[in-house]
């Protein structure tokens, strides 16, 4: 089965992060957690199908028809051994919830301020549904979370080139596998939070005084806040996801997103623009190529 063609940033962080769950009830879970890198993405899409072909359609996935979470959800989760990120973090094992619905959630309340009128009234009068409806329970949803934010952030067929900032490009993981199909095929950085952050506000303070408010800015910004929701022991991690199975063997091999990322940034502290054209036009070449098979699809 193919994966969703989703790439992710994630934050585990350390069980003494979560005092709303009982921590015997965390160890129980932890013990029992059966999902992977490989498998996370194809639970999220389980989870969506079913709220969508159950009768009714339910709003949010992994939602009760009264609009209580699903039992047992709650602990879906990932889980990170410290040892296989670079830097200080921890104590382990590091939890990265999956927190679906209230990811749909958040979703939801962004389409509702985002979209075109008439494609919000489209939307809302097939789910046969008001906006004030879908607030309440986007916030219901919402109010349920441990901390202000979600663990995970996600994007469809592309990565957000920012977040390469995040990371060291030397600190790839890489793994083919027997093809584009092999579930266990992957593309991934991880990193302590204290070095994404510095990272992220590094970058960040760089693009906005040589660029203005742009929208590498905006989105280094965003995510600089992000992070700075969780705590300070965790690890991040920028996974392509289900985007492998878009790329063969020797570009994935060759792919040198992140290295490219970081030498534009230091391309802008030396004033050498004839540099960042070339690196961000190799880049754009390279995700544009990716993006257009959504619209192939």
């Amino acid at each position: 089965m193919l994966r969703p063609f989703v790439a992710y940033l994630r934050v585990y962080e350390p069980l003494s992060a979560f005092r709303e769950t009982p921590a015997d009830q965390l160890r129980k879970a932890i013990e029992a957690v059966q999902l992977t890198r490989a498998t996370v993405g194809e639970r999220e899409q389980r989870l969506w199908l079913k709220s969508q072909t159950s009768a009714p359609a339910r709003l949010l996935p992994a939602e009760l028809p009264d609009g209580r979470a699903v039992p047992g959800t709650g602990t879906d989760f990932l889980v990170l051994d410290p040892a296989d990120v670079p830097g200080e973090v921890g104590p382990g094992p590091l939890i990265c919830p999956l927190e679906v619905r209230a990811r749909s959630a958040a979703a939801l309340v962004s389409f509702l301020g985002e979209a075109p009128p008439a494609l919000r009234a489209t939307v809302l009068e097939a789910g046969g549904v008001s906006a004030e409806a879908v607030r309440s329970r986007a916030s219901a949803a919402l109010s349920e979370l441990n901390r202000a934010a979600v663990h995970v952030l996600s994007t469809t067929w592309t990565v957000p080139l920012p977040w390469f900032a995040l990371v060291d490009p030397a600190q790839r993981r890489l793994h083919l596998g027997t093809g584009r199909d092999d579930p266990d095929r992957e593309l991934s950085w991880r990193v302590a939070m204290p070095d994404a952050l510095a990272r992220a506000a590094e970058a960040r303070e760089l693009i906005e005084n040589t660029l203005g408010d742009s929208g590498p800015t905006r989105i280094l910004a965003e995510t600089e806040q992000w992070l700075a929701n969780f705590d300070p022991a965790s690890a991040v991690e920028l996974d392509y996801g289900g985007l492998v199975q878009l790329i063969d063997d020797p570009v994935l091999e060759s792919d040198a997103s992140a290295e490219e990322v970081h030498a534009i940034l230091e391309a802008l502290r030396a004033g050498d623009v004839e540099q960042i054209a070339e690196l961000f036009s190799a880049l754009r070449e390279y995700w544009s190529e990716l993006a257009a098979m959504e619209h192939a699809n």
